[in-house]
């Protein structure tokens, strides 16, 4: 048995121990019941909610683009030839117009709707007419100065696949549909993408369109997917790899004014400023939204600046360096979205080139806030038409080369060729309750660069002048 005197130590220890643990609750008890002055909360800073001006650029930013620009169209002969109007005979029913003179020594090479080449009708039964030259140079194909003639298909059958590979259906797909080799398909898309390439930018210039969207999307290639890579790998990659497509678009007309693939790089974004540049009117001042991309402002502030010298606000003290300014009837606006385990948690809009209130003014005829849903609409409209840059295909492209060409022939198709539910107009009814007939509308016909729908058939028959053709001559 243990002594008395440790039971008796245990005892004291225990008692003392209650008598503190008695105190301190009397003592917390206090100084909650008692009354206690409020201290001053400190103030809160908020921050200003006023956009700051854009400070400028000490340097202005290299454009690789301008640098290696390609020269443009030649100019048109100062006086054009004299037009050839026939009185005699029946009146043509075939339409020459767009069609050019076969001979490069004739003078009336390069011009159109001068009245010079005429139909000659079907040789042998055959699906294409002659073109004969009314000033005495021979006669050509149709087909001449178009991807057409030489295929090793029918021009029918290629006009199909065409078609088909526009409206989104992969090349051995097609390739099986048609009963032809893939081989060959893939042929007729490279000389159709180079034609169609030609074809956009001589329809797309003097635009006059209020907003310009800008936006990016990935295209994973077989030599990305076919790799075992994490998810923060695999968008390391993409970012350095040639695997993204940029876009730029009207929200009003659903134009697409130009479409690049590169790199997601300042020279990229650079390169598709450049692009949608000349397809504007000049001095057409539009308000340009994209997203969040650091890249976009610098591209915009590269093509659109020039050198300010900024004013004293000291007496003393060095003189300030000139800043690299932008314009001030540029707009430009950003929608900059904050994302949390992929989902978009924040969204903010910003004015970083002019004021609000302009901004404000160029939205108020549509209705519409500060936005880029409709080239996110354009990015999944792309997905669904390209089979290369679909998500979670297996039709990918070995290369970047496959990107451009399917980027070419959808850019055509998409501005020429495919109507829009959204642009088409009604037309006047009778008034006996019966359905409301529409005209359908492409964005090239609603833009008021084209006066038609045109088939891809048409496209493709249609030879580009190799100058600009003068207007009302």
């Amino acid at each position: 048995m243990r002594p008395d005197g440790f039971v008796h130590h245990l005892q004291l220890l225990a008692l003392l121990w209650l008598c503190v643990l008695l105190l301190w609750m009397w003592l917390w008890g206090r100084d909650g019941t008692s009354p206690t002055t409020p201290r001053s909360a400190k103030p809160l800073k908020q921050r200003c909610q006023t956009p700051k001006p854009f400070p400028g650029l000490l340097h202005k930013p290299l454009c690789d683009a301008c640098e290696r620009a390609v020269e443009p169209r030649p100019p048109a002969p100062s006086t054009p030839p004299p037009m050839l109007t026939f009185t005699r005979g029946r009146r043509r029913s075939i339409d020459t117009q767009p069609h050019l003179c076969p001979d490069q020594e004739c003078s009336y090479d390069g011009w159109t709707g001068r009245g010079n080449v005429r139909s000659n009708g079907p040789p042998g039964g055959k699906v294409w007419r002659q073109r004969e030259g009314v000033s005495g140079h021979g006669y050509c194909q149709q087909t001449q100065g178009t991807p057409l003639p030489g295929t090793r298909v029918t021009p029918d059958l290629l006009v199909w696949a065409v078609g088909a590979l526009a409206d989104g259906l992969g090349m051995r797909a097609v390739a099986r549909g048609f009963e032809v080799d893939p081989n060959t398909v893939l042929a007729g898309l490279v000389e159709a993408a180079d034609h169609l390439k030609v074809f956009s930018q001589h329809f797309l210039h003097t635009g006059q369109g209020t907003q310009v969207q800008l936006d990016d999307l990935s295209a994973v290639l077989s030599a990305v997917k076919n790799s075992e890579v994490s998810e923060p790998e695999a968008i390391q990659r993409l970012s350095r790899s040639p695997h993204w497509v940029w876009v730029a678009s009207d929200p009003v007309t659903k134009l697409l004014l130009t479409l690049d693939v590169g790199d997601r790089t300042l020279a990229i974004a650079q390169h598709l400023v450049h692009q949608v540049v000349p397809v504007l009117a000049p001095d057409w001042v539009p308000l340009f939204m994209p997203d969040g991309l650091k890249d976009y402002t610098m591209a915009r502030l590269t093509h659109c600046g020039p050198w300010v010298q900024p004013s004293r606000l000291q007496t003393r003290g060095p003189v300030p360096k000139p800043r690299w300014m932008p314009l001030p009837q540029r707009l430009y606006a950003q929608v900059v979205k904050s994302s949390r385990r992929r989902r978009v948690g924040r969204v903010r809009h910003c004015v970083v080139f002019g004021t609000l209130a302009r901004v404000n003014r160029v939205l108020a005829t549509t209705s519409w806030p500060i936005n880029t849903a409709f080239i996110e609409r354009v990015n999944l409209t792309i997905r669904q038409h390209g089979a290369a840059v679909g998500r979670r295909v297996i039709t990918l492209c070995k290369s970047a080369e496959g990107v451009h060409h399917q980027r070419a022939l959808y850019h055509t198709y998409s501005n020429f060729c495919g109507p829009y539910a959204s642009l088409r107009v009604p037309l006047p009814t009778n008034g006996t309750g019966s359905a409301i007939p529409w005209c359908p509308y492409t964005p090239a016909r609603a833009a008021g660069l084209t006066d038609h729908v045109w088939s891809v058939r048409e496209v493709l028959l249609f030879r580009v002048p190799p100058w600009p053709q003068p207007a009302g001559v």
